[in-house]
């Protein structure tokens, strides 16, 4: 069903960003990506699992999820935290909307996924944790170029 796909666990530790980051860039290699739609993905990442880090775990430690498929010229990414979740989904997807103003260049996370990202899914149950969904459509395999 699935042309390829992987899996990473990691602890929601800051140092695992730039980690989790690498490692899907690397796998999503194999779709020959451009220089800038792998940057695109890599900034997707990063903003997903430094907001199960921040947001969803609150500095406590915790596990993150990433899954990887690639479905001909996609790549999926789902991010998925077992955190404190987020009450209100569309107003947290809202430019600029916060819950730590206290941060630097917070709010945008959302934002920038969807900027970067051609589907954007967010999932997130109180207590429970979130899930985001992202897609990346790659042109150079699609083009045939």
């Amino acid at each position: 069903m699935h042309d390829n796909y992987m899996k990473l666990e990691i602890p929601s530790k800051s140092q695992n960003e730039a980690f989790a980051r690498v490692v899907v860039a690397s796998f999503a290699s194999q779709l020959d990506p451009t220089i800038e739609e792998l940057a695109d993905v890599k900034t997707a990442v990063s903003e997903a699992v430094t907001n199960a880090i921040i947001h969803g775990y609150e500095n406590k430690i915790g596990i993150i999820i990433i899954e990887c498929r690639i479905i001909k010229n996609k790549l999926e990414i789902i991010v998925e935290d077992k955190g404190k979740g987020i009450e209100d989904i569309e107003k947290a997807m809202e430019p600029f909307y916060t819950s730590r103003p206290e941060m630097e260049r917070s709010g945008m996370g959302f934002t920038v996924m969807e900027t970067f990202m051609d589907d954007l899914k967010v999932q997130s149950e109180i207590g429970k944790g979130t899930i985001v969904k992202m897609v990346k459509v790659f042109k150079s395999i699609s083009s045939g170029e």
